[in-house]
């Protein structure tokens, strides 16, 4: 993010205060950050809050038919943004997007530039599904420039349960990092992704289980990136908690067991599968319906193993379909992961060196070696799960 141009646009809804958290997450993260004002936002949040919250001015109307700025404050701002965002996006503001109109410092600032625009829409239930709303989202959603953080379902500020709350600022800032990445491109469109994130846990009992510290961050980032770039995704998970995901198809599983019946469902229909999950390599022999006491607890666990997802994808994958696997190693992670590319049929492995800082499991941040079928090689030093996630989308279209 460090000195990426971001311009923020902030129409007038309640969600205005949580666009507040997307500008100080993105200033903090050394970005440069620039924010327009509708009249109507500033009665929710005031310009002063985003001027210093961005370290920049906030622009408003009043800036907007001042002649102090040289060059039309709208033709500066355009030309400088290497991505826009316009969040909450209103009905009204929508409206004038479908049209064209230009009649404030923001809209006009969106026909004076051309860079990607990412689009978070914030209203009431109601004025979300009205058919001329729907009808508008739909015309802007057809020009390529223009990207959809949907709007959620829950608890409206008007006391409504139902769609129209905008994304959290959680969705809305990877997706910010994946237009800068791919500069809006949808290279996947038309491509069926099928991802395995998270860590499965085989319980002893209700209570008990074997597992493994895997977060499920970078299937998460894998699903996104792929998301963002137009892909249609699917992402079987052993995730706890929202998912910051829209637009995906998401299967939650606990089990190896219940991934592999899963994973085999969906892959006939994926064009590229990653199978980012840290899968269990055993199981407790026995399984205990009700917990076990502390002193019913064997000594000597019995356990068997349970089936090799990947292998099997490999051995029924077809000429068309891309296999990529991860191969979580200490010490020597090449070796071992050409091994595993090899004895599983795999078009791609991830080698990551979990036994360095930033690079484990629950990190933020991975690093990798790639290597695909052919013995090509690829390091990627250390960078967000996100930024990973692209270059090995990269890696695996370039071949």
């Amino acid at each position: 993010m460090k000195g990426r141009r971001i311009l923020i646009g902030v129409s007038g809804g309640i969600a205005a205060y949580k666009v507040c958290e997307v500008v100080s997450t993105l200033a903090k993260a050394g970005a440069e950050v620039k924010a327009i004002l509708t009249d109507a936002a500033g009665e929710f949040v005031t310009p002063l809050t985003f001027a210093t919250l961005c370290r920049h001015p906030a622009f408003t109307d009043k800036d907007f038919w001042q002649a102090s700025h040289g060059r039309p404050l709208h033709i500066q701002l355009g030309e400088w943004a290497e991505v826009f965002v316009i969040a909450p996006l209103t009905a009204n503001t929508l409206a004038k997007l479908a049209g064209g109109f230009a009649d404030n410092l923001l809209t006009n600032t969106v026909l004076a530039s051309t860079c990607p625009i990412l689009l978070a829409p914030a209203m009431n239930t109601d004025m979300w599904e009205q058919p001329a709303v729907q009808r508008n989202w739909r015309e802007v959603l057809s020009y390529r420039r223009y990207h959809a953080a949907n709007p959620g379902a829950g608890m409206l500020a008007c006391d409504r349960a139902g769609v129209g709350r905008m994304a959290e600022p959680d969705e809305i800032l990877p997706h910010i990092e994946s237009l800068l990445y791919a500069k809006g491109d949808r290279d996947l469109a038309g491509l069926r992704v099928l991802i395995g994130a998270g860590g499965t846990r085989e319980h002893l009992d209700p209570v008990r289980f074997i597992g493994n510290p895997s977060s499920g961050k970078m299937g998460i980032a894998l699903a996104q990136a792929a998301g963002h770039r137009g892909a249609t995704v699917t992402l079987v998970h052993s995730i706890t908690g929202e998912l910051p995901l829209s637009g995906v198809r998401a299967i939650a599983v606990t089990s190896a067991r219940e991934m592999r019946e899963a994973m085999l469902q969906c892959f006939h229909d994926a064009d590229l599968t990653v199978m980012a999950a840290a899968v269990a390599d055993v199981r407790p022999a026995e399984y205990s319906s009700e917990k076990l006491p502390k002193r019913s607890l064997p000594n000597c666990l019995p356990l068997v193993p349970v089936a090799d997802i990947v292998a099997e994808l490999g051995n029924l994958k077809q000429p068309h379909q891309k296999l990529i696997g991860f191969a979580a190693q200490t010490g020597d992670i090449v070796k071992p992961a050409l091994e595993k590319l090899r004895a599983k049929k795999l078009d791609v492995i991830a080698a990551n060196p979990i036994d360095r800082i930033g690079a484990g499991f629950g990190s933020n941040t991975n690093e990798a070696i790639l290597i695909n079928a052919a013995g090509k090689q690829v390091e990627i030093a250390s960078c967000s799960k996100l930024e990973m996630a692209h270059r090995l989308l990269d890696f695996v279209r370039e071949g």
